[in-house]
């Protein structure tokens, strides 16, 4: 639904003139504010929001053209239109470096007016629009929308109130699917930028040949294809945040020219000569192993040490304990609500699956998983049968320690992390059978379950308790 268009200030000190422009304006839909003098308009202003300004040149006391300059001084984004009786090329040059917009001769047909305001008009819609979709964007990046109490996502969030108001690059690193790009937004949406544009590009989506164009631009004719010239991503971006994403695809050659553009925020366009320079902020991430992409001569380490000013490690899914659950009622609130179901909530044997996968996908896996289980289950609780066994996702399960995550600090630690993996793989390949998962292991039901306790792994059943089954 569009907001109604504010009204029109008409400044003129002839009545007749006031009459018969607001009832032309009036009459084609404009709402319309009236006054006879400058110092009346000023006033105006500084209360109320208009559409656009038009005035006369000659008025009695402050002229048109130095209304025209008081009002850009304190409005400058406000339209202004100069109606003039005497149309030299001299006066109209006056009334444009004044600050109109625009100017119009008398006498002038009804319609080049209305031409005019309706231009205003569009403009207005379309700067509603663009703060509209904005607004969206940073409620869409805002910190609440980075789920989850444990330890390390409660680091994150401090460390990104505390980065976010700087003008620091960033560096993000981690696995596919732990939050990169919602890091970055939080950034961008908490920042003195945050009004302004935020644009973002995956490097690993667009071919090597065209990615140097889609982020510098540019000229006509530059290549076979370019009919005319392009601007880049980082002219979009100017005065806001540019994200690059999987900044680890990108190719060695490119990778110089993106280190000057950190430099000083200078580039040139792909064809042209002219050196040009924004201010933008860059915020970057990756899900390889940087420091063996270095060692491979894959990735420049100065444009490494230039982007790793600040450093961000959001830790998968499995090391999050808890979290799973918190994002998994998160998600079902989110997909019961755009399927008009009732939200449902996990009934305890199915929040035990969730926790015993090893998430290979990370949040974006279990996004999926619920969307699934929503679609499935007919209510009111979801079941683990509504859930997916796992079988080709457990294959995924990577034995070693995830290249960007924490290396333990001692043996005794590697080896609980390893056990802890282990059952929790058998565990689920069984069905959480406790008699078949301790047979599996080859230990007894009571070693398993001291396991259990000890590395923390919930079973919600009491030790005496006489099923074997985690799910009933």
């Amino acid at each position: 639904m569009s907001h109604p268009l504010p009204p029109i200030l008409l400044v003129d000190d002839e009545k007749n003139m006031r009459l018969s422009l607001s009832a032309l304006l009036a009459e084609d839909g404009y709402p319309v504010e009236t006054v006879e003098s400058a110092e009346q308009a000023e006033q105006l202003i500084e209360k109320r929001e208009f559409l656009m300004l038009i005035t006369d040149a000659h008025l009695g006391g402050i002229s048109g053209y130095e209304l025209l300059a008081r009002v850009k001084k304190r409005r400058p984004e406000l339209p202004m239109l100069m109606i003039t009786a005497y149309a030299t090329p001299k006066l109209a040059a006056e009334a444009i470096k004044a600050g109109a917009t625009d100017y119009l001769s008398k006498p002038f047909a009804p319609e080049e007016l209305l031409l005019h305001v309706s231009r205003c008009a569009e403009r207005h819609k379309l700067l509603q629009e663009n703060a509209a979709l904005r607004e969206k964007v940073t409620s869409t990046y805002s910190l609440e929308s980075i789920i989850g109490e444990s330890p390390k996502m409660r680091e994150q969030r401090d460390l990104i109130k505390t980065i976010a108001p700087t003008h620091a690059t960033v560096l993000i690193l981690g696995e596919s699917g732990t939050g990169k790009e919602l890091i970055a937004g939080a950034l961008h949406s908490l920042s003195a930028r945050a009004k302004n544009p935020y644009v973002r590009i995956n490097c690993a989506a667009i071919p090597e040949t065209l990615l140097e164009s889609e982020l510098f631009g540019h000229e006509k004719g530059a290549f076979t294809g370019a009919l005319k010239l392009k601007l880049g991503r980082v002219e979009e971006a100017d005065g806001g945040t540019i994200f690059l994403d999987e900044i680890g695809d990108m190719s060695r050659s490119l990778q110089a020219k993106l280190l000057r553009f950190l430099e000083d925020g200078s580039f040139t366009r792909v064809g042209g000569n002219e050196e040009l320079r924004v201010n933008v902020r860059l915020l970057a991430a990756t899900n390889r192993d940087i420091i063996q992409a270095i060692r491979d001569n894959q990735f420049r380490e100065d444009l490494y040490h230039r982007l790793n000013v600040v450093q961000f490690r959001p830790p998968p899914l499995r090391e999050r304990g808890h979290d799973v659950i918190l994002l998994a009622e998160h998600f079902l609130k989110l997909f019961c609500g755009s399927l008009g179901k009732a939200v449902m909530p996990l009934a305890k044997p199915a929040a035990n699956k969730l926790m015993a996968h090893h998430w290979p996908g990370n949040v974006r896996e279990l996004r999926n998983v619920i969307e699934r289980a929503v679609i499935l289950a007919p209510g009111p609780q979801i079941q683990p049968l509504h859930l997916p066994d796992f079988e080709l996702e457990t294959k995924l399960r990577k034995s070693d320690a995830p290249a960007n995550g924490p290396v333990p600090d001692s043996l005794d630690e590697a080896l609980a992390g390893f056990e802890k993996q282990l059952i929790l793989a058998a565990l689920e390949r069984n069905h959480f059978s406790i008699n078949k998962t301790a047979e599996r292991l080859k230990v007894t039901r009571h070693s398993l379950r001291y396991r259990m306790q000890r590395l923390g792994i919930s079973t919600d059943t009491s030790p005496d308790a006489d099923t074997d089954v985690l799910e009933k």
